[in-house]
């Protein structure tokens, strides 16, 4: 199960922009990196208010979330992607719940591999990590 493309983060740009301005939340198994919405626009002349402020809503309408898992974690291809199927199901169920216009990145941690981790848990450490940074819509 894939997460949808309007909420896929790709680009190395926005990885950067998250890494280097983003909040940081850890786990046991995971850590996590959230850059909050803008929301404000800085006003300029006439039409161009107008195109960013709709660049800026259409940006807000989707959360984009990436994945980053290091040969670290584990240096077989089928034990890294196995694991990255797992944190894209459980983030698949938790989309609904999270409050738009976040960038995302969930990075894993080698304790991940070696602890044999299973999709429930997963699930329960990204919404115990989301809860914290304040990203899931009951807590914005």
């Amino acid at each position: 199960m894939a997460l949808p493309k309007a909420n896929r983060l790709k680009s190395r740009k926005d990885f950067q922009a998250v890494f280097r301005e983003g909040i940081r939340r850890h786990g046991s198994y995971l850590t996590l990196r959230a850059l909050k919405p803008l929301c404000s626009t800085k006003p300029s002349l006439g039409t161009a208010t107008q195109t960013t402020q709709a660049t800026d809503s259409a940006h807000l309408a989707s959360t984009r979330i990436g994945i980053s898992i290091s040969t670290k974690v584990s240096k077989r291809a089928v034990v890294r992607n196995r694991i990255k199927r797992q944190i894209t199901a459980a983030l698949y169920n938790l989309l609904p719940k999270l409050s738009p216009g976040w960038r995302l990145v969930v990075i894993v941690k080698p304790t991940a591999a070696e602890s044999k981790c299973v999709s429930p848990q997963f699930l329960q450490e990204l919404e115990q990590l989301l809860a914290q940074a304040e990203v899931l819509d009951g807590n914005s």
